[in-house]
């Protein structure tokens, strides 16, 4: 699996994915870096089958609206730690890699659920 982590996610959940084997790059290790459109964050994680992690509504709506990313974990967790933040990625880890083989697929993570929406 391959994870591309949007702006507001810090270089700590890009460290714990990369060690725990995944490939992960950070959107400013790309393209216009934080300048980055979110139109083109979603057009390189479909071309390089990223599954994308933000916080930022615009990319569900997107997902919804125009089918990509094709890829997404959205997380609505308000301002929590990075640690929790790194709890709550780890707990859908297996639910992602069963996914990733589909052809789109969305995880929503919130306070008091995780929803899985896939085609």
């Amino acid at each position: 699996m391959k994870f591309l982590c949007d702006v507001h996610i810090s270089y700590k959940v890009v460290n714990y994915l990369t060690e725990a084997g995944y490939e992960t790059a950070h959107v400013n290790q790309i393209l216009d870096r934080w300048n980055t459109k979110d139109k083109d964050i979603c057009k390189y994680a479909d071309k390089n089958d990223f599954i994308v992690i933000t916080k930022d509504y615009d990319f569900r709506d997107s997902y919804f609206i125009s089918g990509s990313p094709k890829k997404l974990i959205k997380i609505n967790l308000g301002n929590i730690s990075t640690i929790e933040l790194i709890k709550s990625l780890s707990q859908v880890m297996v639910a992602a890699e069963r996914l990733n083989s589909k052809h789109s697929f969305m995880i929503e993570i919130d306070k008091e659920r995780v929803t899985y929406i896939d085609e």
